[in-house]
């Protein structure tokens, strides 16, 4: 699954932007985040894999049509050879909330307005409408924005692209001028063709696993699974010591099968992961697979918060060794480490210390901080052994 995922070892030469179209390909969903207390979701998932890199190329990606913005798992980053699967699912159920396609049925008139608007005066943001109306119970969304995210949902606006984090609503014609639904495969078989990309992306995967990575139903993906089956494209396997088979391996996968199980795949790689890294976003399977116990607590009122308010989980050497609370002071230079909490039976090494130090200075670097500060760990040999590394001046300016 590391290796499926790109997390098996780590980057060893520079990147370019043709290098996060790869990276986003192989994973399929690159899910964005609000939350900006360190790097944001999506750019702090590619920097796991592929480690420093310009974050605008992601936006010049987008703005290039290379990619697009829909509901996957959650809100993500798709490549847009996989436009025609989401749109087949639009064209079926309106992926979405139903509450959301019952305001437009209710507000038909809001739509058309909206709709109207763009087309004569070109994309918008939801900043640009001044609504005097009052807010309903979307978050406290303006009727505007509903209307957007609701004409967004239903696929005839496109994200064109962000600014300073906005949304950019424009027409579908004018984001993919040469689509038409006609290019839309039958809803079964994008159904099919999600299921098989989810358990080629996992490298392995039970049905549960491969129905969430797409946020598909659970019946829909067991059919799939099914079909799949019959005609060679996967296989069923086993996992020793855990539950919840039979599971399944995609026929490309197989060589990557047979070495790890020829002790040929070697786990080198340490990072810190973003809470939505697909190999985190399916919370229960982390902890099957990884003994990880993880849960995003920004939500949690502080009282009752374990860990802290934004945990980054830990990646060393093909383990989930720990987790951190972490924030980025920008105008600072500083990033800071509130807390940072080591998994029971993990044994403080120089090895895991000189790893650990290495990678908290790329990634502050990667984000243009200068300094690293750990607050805080559960073991006082582990964060002073850290703090006696990040200082010992081996990247110049780096404090």
């Amino acid at each position: 699954m590391l290796a499926s995922l790109g997390l098996l070892t780590s980057p060893h030469r520079k990147v370019g932007k043709a290098d996060l179209l790869t990276a986003i390909r192989q994973i399929h969903n690159l899910q964005i985040d609000t939350i900006s207390v360190v790097a944001r979701a999506h750019q702090h998932i590619l920097w796991s894999r592929l480690g420093s890199y310009q974050t605008n190329w992601l936006e010049q990606l987008h703005a290039e049509g290379q990619l697009f913005e829909y509901f996957a798992h959650a809100v993500c980053l798709l490549p847009i050879e996989d436009y025609p699967l989401f749109r087949a699912l639009m064209l079926e159920k309106f992926i979405g909330w139903n509450n959301i396609r019952d305001w437009g049925n209710k507000n038909a008139a809001t739509l058309d307005e909206i709709l109207n608007h763009i087309h004569e005066n070109g994309a918008v943001r939801s900043s640009d409408f001044k609504s005097n109306q009052s807010r309903g119970t979307w978050w406290d969304w303006k009727v505007e924005k509903v209307a957007l995210e609701h004409l967004y949902y239903r696929g005839d606006l496109m994200i064109a692209r962000r600014e300073n984090f906005q949304r950019v609503y424009d027409l579908r014609e004018r984001v993919l001028p040469d689509w038409d639904d006609t290019q839309a495969p039958a809803y079964p078989t994008a159904v099919l063709e999600l299921t098989r990309k989810a358990i080629k992306a996992l490298g392995i995967a039970s049905t549960t696993w491969a129905s969430n990575y797409f946020y598909l139903k659970k019946t829909e993906t067991a059919a799939a699974i099914e079909q799949l089956l019959a005609e060679g494209t996967i296989h069923s396997a086993r996992i020793e010591g855990v539950k919840g088979g039979p599971f399944f391996v995609h026929s490309e996968n197989e060589p990557l099968i047979e070495a790890a199980l020829a002790g040929q795949l070697s786990a080198t790689h340490t990072s810190i992961l973003s809470p939505f890294d697909p190999l985190m976003s399916d919370r229960a399977r982390a902890r099957e697979l990884f003994d990880f116990d993880y849960s995003i607590e920004c939500y949690t009122p502080a009282p009752k918060r374990k860990f802290g308010y934004f945990v980054l989980p830990i990646l060393h050497q093909g383990r989930l060794i720990g987790r951190l609370d972490a924030k980025a002071w920008r105008k600072e230079g500083r990033l800071q480490v509130i807390n940072l909490f080591l998994e029971p039976g993990v044994r403080v090494s120089a090895r895991l210390t000189k790893a650990l130090a290495k990678t908290l200075r790329a990634y502050a670097t990667w984000q243009g901080l200068s300094s690293v500060v750990i607050d805080w760990a559960d073991s006082e040999a582990l964060r002073s052994g850290l703090t006696a590394r990040l200082q010992d001046g081996q990247t110049p300016g780096f404090k």
